[in-house]
């Protein structure tokens, strides 16, 4: 059943975690002002698979059930549902600056994948437990984060290196009807306000590290589960024109020896499968991530748009502004189009989920990373200092200034001081707050640094074949070495190519299919 964003918000009632935010122990998450618009936000998930205008798009049919699931928990098998999802996650970030949500379909294609490939490996029955949990999470549209970053400790050392094993979520005990696992996961997008959270490991594991490679599902308010979070968004401030509306938070979880059955165990020690665990999350989600920042691009646009007309100026008469606002469009759709590009390019691995093209991912993902702050710089150039320099909103009323602050902050006699304030306002809130430096940082550093991106592009771009081709236009011989081959020194990649023929554009019709690499070494 598709829950409405009412259903949803009603849900939370039914589960009771352990949830701390700025010391204080909450008593109802779904009534708890702090968490109101992060809240509202993954409310809006729900609402527009309701909707008429975006239902296409926000729902999906399960290709092995045949029901109609919400787009965040979808499967993606052809190249048409990387596009879509893509879409999908732009359009409610362009409504509520992140989505959220998105996070849930990352995974659940990630462990799809990995649990394929042991099965395939160790003839387990990991994949048809998944299975059984996937077709629960659709049936009851459920919200789950994203437990995958760990402490990490000292970062010097592996896993099991750590002076305290508590860095790294693990399986402290196997029983007969389940496991027991220990540890902190933090930066988990969300939390208090989803159903169930998924631990993933966070990095590739090494056979001593085997306790560390775990991957389950653990309901919000299991026993001893505690939930450490910030608020979501600015609730309650006056400025806040669009974060006390809409925003998200991040937690810590700590898991305190917490039971997990069975029949909610995805990886459970085999340390071998969870790079590939890793890599296809991280592929998926920096793919996820270039939609929603483009979101909150369009956001950025059409205030940058509205800033300069409450300033009374034009942008088609005013070139520096004009070249700004393309240089803002250039930023948001030229990281856009490497989304659309790794959709197109991605190739469908052997469990029939559609992986999104790494290398075009992986650049999208950095050029958004790495150019965030430009965005900013650009809007704060068309906005002037007004948005840092406005008086705070009690003003407005205020018998004994509010007269002065009409006249001094009226532009035009067409445009209304109040219209200029409270865009002025609604740019600040976006860009220039305490909101907006975590949102920054988050871009920068979410679905991984932008020197993991940069790994990922190394490893897997042609570069052998780019450098063939120049030798072969200068007639040099030097590639000619023994058996007629050269081994590449690039990780990854044991020729020009990788391990993968070169892929075409998607065409209607193709069924072609290919595994993921071997990721054991």
């Amino acid at each position: 059943m598709l829950m409405t964003g009412n259903d949803y918000k009603e849900s939370l009632r039914r589960y009771k975690p352990r949830v701390f935010i700025d010391g204080d122990c909450i008593e109802s998450v779904v009534d708890e002002a702090r968490l109101a618009p992060g809240i509202n936000a993954v409310a809006v998930t729900y609402d527009f698979a309701h909707d008429n205008r975006y239902r296409n798009l926000m729902t999906a049919t399960e290709t092995v059930t045949s029901k109609i699931v919400n787009r965040m928990t979808h499967i993606d098998r052809e190249p048409q549902d990387l596009i879509e999802k893509l879409e999908a996650t732009r359009l409610v970030c362009r409504e509520v600056g992140c989505a959220q949500r998105y996070l849930t379909h990352d995974a659940l294609n990630a462990i799809h994948q990995a649990t394929f490939a042991i099965d395939d490996a160790y003839s387990t029955d990991l994949h048809s437990t998944f299975l059984a949990y996937l077709h629960r999470v659709q049936d009851e549209d459920l919200a789950v984060g994203i437990a995958m970053t760990d402490s990490k400790g000292d970062r010097t050392l592996r896993p099991h290196e750590q002076p305290n094993s508590d860095s790294y979520v693990h399986i402290k005990e196997r029983r007969k009807d389940g496991i027991i696992i220990r540890g902190a996961k933090a930066i988990i997008t969300g939390a208090p306000y989803m159903h169930e959270l998924l631990v993933m490991p966070c990095r590739n594991m090494t056979e001593a590290d085997a306790d560390f490679a775990v991957c389950c599902a653990v309901p919000i308010d299991a026993e001893n589960l505690t939930i450490v979070s910030k608020p979501a968004g600015r609730p309650g401030e006056k400025a806040a024109k669009f974060s006390t509306k809409y925003g998200q938070c991040t937690a810590v979880a700590i898991f305190d020896d917490v039971f997990v059955p069975h029949e909610s165990v995805f990886l459970d020690g085999q340390w071998v499968h969870s790079q590939l665990l890793t890599s296809t999350y991280a592929t998926h989600h920096r793919h996820s991530c270039i939609g929603a920042r483009a979101g909150f691009g369009d956001l950025l646009i059409g205030a940058s748009i509205l800033m300069i007309e409450s300033n009374g100026l034009d942008a088609d008469k005013t070139p520096h502004l004009k070249n700004d606002l393309v240089d803002l469009i250039k930023i948001v759709e030229g990281f856009y189009a490497c989304g659309a590009a790794a959709s197109i390019y991605g190739f469908k691995d052997a469990s029939g989920v559609q992986q999104p093209d790494g290398v075009f991912a992986n650049v999208g993902k950095l050029m958004m990373a790495t150019q965030i702050y430009d965005m900013h710089r650009l809007a704060h150039d068309v906005s002037g200092g007004l948005i840092v320099a406005l008086p705070g909103p009690e003003e407005d009323h205020n018998p004994e200034t509010q007269g002065d602050l009409m006249g001094m902050l009226q532009t035009r006699s067409d445009i209304p001081h109040q219209k200029r304030m409270d865009v002025a306002r609604f740019m600040q809130d976006l860009t220039a707050s305490d909101t907006a430096g975590w949102m920054s940082v988050i871009s920068l550093h979410g679905g991984g640094s932008p020197e993991a991106m940069r790994r990922e592009i190394y490893r897997y771009y042609p570069l052998e074949e780019r450098q063939q081709l120049v030798e072969r236009l200068l007639d040099r011989g030097i590639l000619d070495l023994k058996d007629g081959k050269k081994t590449s020194n690039q990780p990854g990649r044991c020729c020009p190519v990788g391990c993968q023929v070169p892929r075409t554009p998607y065409l209607k019709g193709s069924t072609e299919t290919k595994s993921l690499p071997n990721t054991a070494n």
